[in-house]
């Protein structure tokens, strides 16, 4: 198993923690694609009082496409940092529950001057998600610690 494949290895790529890591586990990282994947549980933060009962309990858009943009950020060398540039034709298909396997895939389209252009999907099951096309800045040496 690859260093990076599962979330302790994760930590060390991508400089997020807990509660804002949204990636449990890479699944295959080759040139240019990755397909990653996190399973959405009940005690997720974001799930109290998005929405209150009776209203069934939904995982935020905002944080399915953060998700989508951590993917694309394993995408870039190791050791890097990166930040969200742009969402460029986000589509929203159907709501994420607790319970539910979201898939992440991302492939690189352009990577120049810093920054990285990549068409991220999500997906439950085989059933699409959400899709967008991300836009990340790289950050030089922004405050690393030693």
């Amino acid at each position: 198993m690859r260093p990076d494949s599962d979330f302790e290895g994760l930590k060390q790529l991508l400089p997020l923690g807990y509660p804002y890591l949204l990636v449990d586990r890479v699944l295959q990282r080759s040139e240019g694609e990755v397909v990653a994947m996190k399973c959405v549980t009940a005690n997720e933060p974001y799930f109290q009082g998005h929405f209150r009962p009776p209203y069934p309990s939904l995982m935020p858009g905002t944080m399915i496409l953060e998700g989508m943009a951590q993917t694309a950020g394993l995408l870039l060398p190791e050791g890097g940092l990166a930040v969200l540039a742009g969402v460029e034709r986000a589509r929203f298909h159907r709501p994420v529950v607790p319970g539910d396997r979201l898939t992440y895939r991302a492939r690189a389209l352009r990577r120049r001057l810093g920054l990285l252009k990549a068409e991220v999907r999500a997906q439950v099951e085989g059933e699409p998600v959400a899709e967008a096309t991300i836009l990340l800045m790289e950050l030089e040496d922004v405050g690393k610690a030693d």
